[in-house]
C-alpha cells in the first residue's frame, strides 16, 4: 500500500506540473506498472531501472571510446580543443609572422591530451550510473531527450573535474603538450608591444575534454531514444519503446 501511495504522489505530481500528452502517457504507464494493472508494457521498477541503467553504459562507453581514440578529439571538428578564448590572438599573432607550425603542433598536442585523459572518464561514469535510484529512473522517463546525459552531467561534473583534472595536466606533459605550448607562448611574449598571455592551460582543457565527453554521451543517447536498432537489449526496447 506505501508502495502504491508513493508512486501514486510521485507521477501525479509530475503530471500536474505539465499539459505534455507524451509525459501524461508515460507517466500513467509507470503508474500502471507500479500498481500491477499494466497490460502492455509489464515492467517492473527494476526493469526500468534496469533498462536505464544499460542505456547509460551503452551511451557512456561507445562516447569515451570514440574520443580516447587517437583524433577522437583532434580530428572531431565538434569537440577539437583549439586555443582558449584570450589566447586567440596569440595564435593570429603567431600565424601572422610565419610561426603557424607552431601553433599547430601546440594544438594537436593538447587535443593529444584530451584524448588520453578521457579514457578515466569511465570508471566514475559507471559509480554513478551504479547509484542510480528509482527516482532517477522515472526522471528520466519523464525528461527531455537529453535527460540521461544530464543525470550523469549532475552526479558526476564535480568529480569529473577533480580526477580529470591532475590526468590532464599529467597527459599535457606526456604527449608534450605543455612544452609546446610554453614555446608558443615565450614566442608570442618576444612580440614588441604586446600584452603578456598565459591562460590556466590546464583548467581550460579539462573543461573542454569534459564538455566534449557530455556533448558525445548526448549523441549516443540520442541515437537510442530515436533509433530501436540502437537500443540492443530485451529490456532496453521495452523501456524506451513507451517513448516511440
Amino acid at each position: 500500500m506505501r508502495k502504491f501511495l508513493t508512486w501514486t504522489f510521485v507521477v501525479m505530481s509530475c503530471l500536474s506540473l505539465t499539459n505534455c500528452d507524451t509525459l501524461k502517457e508515460i507517466g500513467t504507464t509507470a503508474l500502471e506498472t507500479a500498481t500491477g494493472s499494466s497490460t502492455t508494457a509489464g515492467l517492473s521498477n527494476a526493469d526500468i531501472v534496469s533498462g536505464l541503467k544499460q542505456a547509460l553504459e551503452q551511451g557512456t562507453t561507445k562516447g569515451v571510446n570514440v574520443l580516447s581514440a587517437t583524433d577522437g578529439f583532434f580530428g572531431n571538428a565538434a569537440v577539437k580543443v583549439l586555443f582558449p578564448p584570450e589566447a586567440q590572438k596569440v595564435e593570429k599573432t603567431l600565424r601572422d609572422v610565419g610561426a603557424g607550425a607552431l601553433v599547430d603542433e601546440a594544438i594537436l598536442k593538447i587535443n593529444r591530451a584530451a584524448e588520453d585523459a578521457a579514457i578515466g572518464a569511465k570508471d566514475i561514469f559507471v559509480g554513478a550510473i551504479k547509484q542510480m535510484s528509482i527516482g532517477d529512473a522515472m526522471g528520466i522517463l519523464m525528461g527531455a531527450n537529453d535527460a540521461c546525459t544530464n543525470y550523469l552531467q549532475q552526479k558526476t561534473s564535480a568529480q569529473l573535474y577533480s580526477s580529470f583534472n591532475p590526468v590532464v595536466s599529467q597527459s599535457l606533459n606526456k604527449v608534450g603538450a605543455a612544452d609546446a605550448w610554453t614555446t608558443v607562448m615565450t614566442n608570442y611574449n618576444k612580440i614588441p608591444f604586446v600584452d603578456k598571455v598565459n591562460p590556466d592551460l590546464g583548467n581550460y582543457v579539462t573543461n573542454k575534454a569534459m564538455d566534449g565527453v557530455f556533448l558525445m554521451i548526448k549523441k549516443e543517447e540520442a541515437l537510442i531514444r530515436e533509433d530501436p536498432v540502437k537500443r540492443v537489449t530485451d529490456i532496453m526496447r521495452k523501456v524506451f519503446a513507451k517513448q516511440d
